[in-house]
């Protein structure tokens, strides 16, 4: 089997299509840059070409200031085939941090996708 790190560039982001969670996310990435926390981050910079007609596009790619690649998933629920894609991409590339954020009562959560479970990311989640 032939795995091809097949990472496509899309367009920079539209403000008004992200949801409320991504939105809200987005507004906590930009006081953690301008506060010089992290190097930059961008919304939906790819989509992974997982198998045919199968795609996974994170929500927000991460640059940390040590220069380390972080993917961010927000997710207010998550589905069977969500979890499924972003594991899938995760044990294929080890060499991103793949994290799934969620806000629960005004609190972010963060959890480090496999094989990275051991690993810190920026927001200092485990």
């Amino acid at each position: 089997m032939k795995i091809r790190m097949a990472c496509v560039l899309t367009q920079h982001y539209i403000p008004n299509e992200m949801n409320k969670l991504e939105k809200a996310y987005s507004e906590r990435l930009e006081l953690l840059r301008l506060a010089g926390e992290i190097d930059r981050w961008d919304y939906q910079p790819c989509k992974w070409r997982l198998a045919d007609k199968t795609y996974y596009t994170p929500d927000f790619l991460i640059i940390r200031n040590d220069g380390i690649v972080e993917f961010h998933e927000t997710k207010g629920f998550m589905r069977d085939d969500a979890a499924v894609k972003i594991k899938a991409v995760a044990e294929r590339y080890p060499y991103f941090v793949f994290v799934l954020v969620k806000q629960i009562k005004r609190e972010w959560t963060f959890d480090v996708i496999a094989p990275h479970s051991g690993c810190e990311s920026f927001t200092g989640g485990k």
